[in-house]
């Protein structure tokens, strides 16, 4: 990794970790774009809360969605299971198909405010590029190797486990990081159901036409989005390792 990209992403970071734990230190940066003696730094909570918060959300909402996508490219690779295909990309679909927006309005009446419904938005949402991934990852395995497999007298379970999922990992772990990056930028329509998170920073400068707090919210889940995705990306190149036959 070149030395100036880790200096940056360093400097990211450490401006991530600076505003969420001491926000009025920039408030002089913040103020020209304030009217009226409006306040310069959102003060109608904690920054750092309402950004684990949303983080937390992300990160669950994506555990669900691995799961279910990749349980589903499991099922739909196998003999048996490739006549579920059509239905299983229908159903992941419906996430990209229907806004969140539309999602959260559904979802209210069913289960109520608050973190509940925003869950069920980001779980649809986040399937897709992890169930198209599982695929490709699946079907891209080299048909020597699967041989070879086979030819060592492993048994079908043997196979996936030990080669299949293993060469697929790269492209599985790239379909979660896309989710998540998406999921947090996503995540912040969740405060218009009382969920918790940045999306309270936004909202309170749009309906208060506070253009500091509409930039403080989408700065920080910005940089919450790309040192999420390169964070992940790094921690997959240190635990990946070839895949052998041994």
């Amino acid at each position: 990794m070149p030395r100036a990209a880790t200096v940056v992403r360093l400097a990211a970071l450490a401006l991530l970790v600076a505003f969420l734990t001491k926000p009025q230190s920039f408030a002089p940066l913040f103020a020209p774009l304030t009217q009226y003696g409006a306040p310069p730094i959102y003060d109608q909570g904690n920054l750092l809360q309402l950004a684990l918060a949303q983080l937390g959300t992300v990160c669950l909402a994506a555990a669900a969605s691995s799961l279910v996508a990749v349980g589903l490219g499991i099922l739909v690779t196998r003999p048996s299971g490739a006549q579920f295909l059509p239905l299983s990309r229908t159903l992941v679909n419906i996430g990209q198909t229907f806004p969140p927006v539309a999602v959260l309005a559904v979802a209210v009446p069913l289960v109520g405010f608050g973190e509940k419904p925003t869950l069920i938005a980001l779980f649809a949402y986040g399937l897709l590029p992890i169930f198209e991934n599982t695929l490709v990852g699946l079907r891209t395995c080299p048909p020597a190797v699967l041989e070879a497999a086979s030819g060592m007298g492993m048994s079908a379970r043997q196979r996936l486990l030990s080669v299949e999922l293993p060469l697929a990992t790269p492209l599985i772990l790239e379909g979660i990081r896309l989710s998540l990056v998406i999921n947090v930028g996503t995540a912040t329509i969740g405060s218009t159901v009382a969920a918790k998170g940045l999306g309270e920073v936004i909202i309170a400068g749009l309906l208060s036409s506070n253009t500091a707090f509409i930039l403080q919210g989408g700065l920080l889940t910005g940089l919450m989005a790309i040192l999420l995705y390169d964070g992940l990306a790094a921690l997959e190149r240190r635990l990946l390792r070839p895949v052998t036959l041994d």
